[in-house]
């Protein structure tokens, strides 16, 4: 049988020649499941033969699919952020999927993103940190067309989502244990924002972590040594400040960033106090400046929760029956120079 004109070959002259639909050539020619071995073979054989070039578009009409993934984050200029979309980007680049990436820096522009028709040029959607409250849920899911839209959380969750998490109660238990084994008992915390508009579920849980091990540790809990540095280089700076300012300053900090943290240390540098004769600092992230600084930090792996929830929606995406799934991240101490027993 003499094949179609290879000037003008369409996805369509492949499932004519093949015997198949053109639903199949598309699933067959990008690999993807429910297409039998022999029909994937005969697909393959065809559109070689053929010498057919895929049209994406005309691949993407066939499935249903619009081969596009977004990621809504708070803010785009964070480094955390910055790191955990690299690392879903990463795993993306590889299959074939466009990015689109959305701010959600407050209430309307998370009702926008979710609630809207943005959601619909999508096949799936990880959401970093983007709390999405309790009375949005089914309002969000309905904009998402049901289940044909496919969700995977970092930092928060979703009813009916696979996410990955961290135990952020345990980053806290971590950095002040280590702080009161060296000795110190007044231990001061830089935080989150003080008024969160998106309620982020992160600082909460790092902020409960201190709290109680503070108390199981029998160690004073005072309303000045709490400071919000909003994660930020310059917050760190202006709350370590403040702590440091007053009449009782801390003999150590908390900071739940090393962004934050690299604020308190300079901070510390301004008022002529030795780190860590004067001050111990902790950080959370394991930023790569908190190395060259030689920052005491709780080490997490931030590119591979991007990489994770990435990985984890390509499964939802391939396997659409494939139940919730939770993907824990591992965090651990890395003692640095930062910290040291108190004077006496």
């Amino acid at each position: 049988m003499a094949g179609p004109d290879r000037r003008s070959i369409t996805i369509e002259d492949v499932a004519a020649e093949a015997g198949v639909s053109v639903a199949t050539v598309s699933r067959a020619l990008r690999d993807l499941p429910n297409v039998a071995p022999q029909t994937r073979a005969r697909v393959v054989e065809t559109a070689e033969r053929l010498r057919y070039q895929p049209d994406p578009s005309a691949s993407r009409l066939a499935t249903g699919r619009t081969t596009t993934i977004a990621i809504a984050v708070p803010l785009l200029d964070s480094w955390y952020f910055s790191k955990v979309m690299s690392g879903a980007e990463a795993v993306l680049a590889d299959t074939g999927y466009d990015l689109l990436i959305f701010a959600v820096e407050n209430d309307e522009a998370r009702r926008r993103v979710l609630s809207g028709p943005l959601v619909k040029r999508v096949d799936g959607l990880i959401l970093i940190d983007v709390h999405v409250p309790q009375e949005e849920s089914a309002d969000f899911g309905s904009a998402m067309g049901g289940d044909e839209v496919k969700v995977v959380c970092v930092g928060f969750s979703l009813p009916g989502a696979s996410k990955v998490v961290v135990d952020d109660v345990g980053v806290a238990r971590l950095a002040v244990s280590h702080l009161a084994e060296l000795g110190h008992t007044r231990i001061a915390l830089v935080g989150g924002p003080t008024d969160d508009p998106l309620g982020s579920e992160v600082p909460r849980a790092r902020r409960q972590g201190y709290v109680d091990t503070m108390q199981a540790l029998d160690l004073p809990l005072r309303s000045d040594y709490e400071a919000g540095g909003h994660f930020s280089v310059t917050g760190g700076e202006e709350a370590g400040g403040c702590l440091l300012d007053t009449d009782d300053p801390p003999t150590a900090v908390f900071a739940m960033s090393d962004e934050m943290a690299f604020g308190v240390l300079e901070a510390a540098r301004e008022r002529g106090l030795d780190v860590p004769g004067d001050l111990s600092v902790v950080g959370v992230d394991d930023h790569e400046v908190a190395r060259v600084l030689g920052l005491t930090t709780i080490r997490q792996r931030v590119a591979e929760h991007g990489a994770m929830a990435a990985r984890s929606l390509l499964e939802h995406l391939e396997d659409p029956k494939l139940p919730a799934r939770i993907h824990r991240a591992e965090t651990s101490l890395v003692v640095r120079r930062t910290t040291a027993p108190p004077a006496r």
